[in-house]
């Protein structure tokens, strides 16, 4: 009876192993082969913002231009509950960046001339954004503040008046806490705009 009930027990766990899924995630381009997410900020338009909009930025490490038809960007709550997607057009230029507008208020400055307009609402303080490709593979995720969807540990939180920034140009060792870094938000556009 214990022989029977112990093969019982393998093959239950041997069909709760077999059944298991496994959700894919993105992984890291050290060698600076895609794009990556090179800053976010949800504080804009809120009490003491430098800006009147939330932005997403891109960043491409590669010497040639990537076409963004049919890549989105999705913002995620601290919980992990999708706030929305965007979908994406344009060209984000070989060494260059992409300002993705987003959700806003009445406070700051307007954002450089962005090279996209959505209306995701982030928050200003914890979240999660990820990049898709035009294939819906996920290219990269930038969590801050207490997120439950990272890259490795999230990045500290944020505020009203600072973004989270990546340390280097296209560095991406799938760690948020350590590629990026906090700061006053530095918005770049595809033409090199900055504010």
């Amino acid at each position: 009876l214990l022989m029977r009930t112990q093969r019982i027990g393998a093959l239950a766990i041997a069909a709760l192993v077999s059944t298991t899924v496994i959700a894919p995630q993105a992984t890291a381009a050290p060698d600076g082969s895609a794009a990556v997410i090179s800053e976010v900020y949800g504080g804009g338009g809120n009490k003491g913002a430098p800006f009147t909009n939330d932005f997403i930025e891109l960043y491409n490490p590669t010497d040639s231009a990537i076409d963004l038809t049919g890549w989105s960007v999705e913002y995620f709550s601290a919980k992990g509950g999708s706030g929305g997607k965007h979908d994406l057009t344009g060209t984000l230029p070989a060494g260059g960046h992409f300002l993705i507008q987003e959700g806003g208020g009445g406070n700051g400055n307007p954002l450089p001339a962005p090279d996209a307009e959505g209306s995701l609402n982030m928050s200003g303080s914890k979240g999660s954004v990820k990049l898709y490709d035009a294939s819906g593979a996920e290219v990269d995720v930038v969590g801050y503040g207490a997120a439950s969807i990272s890259e490795g540990s999230p990045t500290p939180s944020l505020s009203n008046t600072t973004s989270a920034q990546r340390n280097a140009a296209g560095t991406d060792t799938d760690n948020n806490s350590a590629d990026f870094s906090t700061g006053d938000p530095t918005p770049k556009s595809a033409g090199g705009d900055t504010t």
